[in-house]
């Protein structure tokens, strides 16, 4: 997976767990729990949908390094197992 379907795929999923979030004023290095409110729950929902729509888990040593979008999407696409042109999967 490509970063720009992991930053797609990311967002997707952002969208679906805060719909009231306001995702396009989101700065990528953000820390998204602070700016889009997700709690914890919510912060472990986006893991965990995120392993089951890319098949990349992200094991909980490794939050700090996925806090804000651009991280999230970069360690996907390093730790995806396949490269696509853009189609999230």
């Amino acid at each position: 997976m490509n970063l720009t379907s992991a930053r797609n795929a990311v967002l997707g999923l952002l969208a679906e767990i805060a719909p009231e979030a306001d995702l396009t004023g989101v700065p990528d290095d953000a820390d998204l729990r602070v700016a889009i409110d997700l709690d914890s729950l919510d912060f472990l929902t986006l893991v965990e949908r995120l392993a089951e729509k890319t098949g990349v888990d992200v094991p909980e040593n490794d939050y700090p390094e996925v806090r804000s979008l651009s991280g999230l999407a970069s360690y996907v696409a390093d730790h995806s197992e396949t490269t696509d042109d853009g189609d999230g999967l």
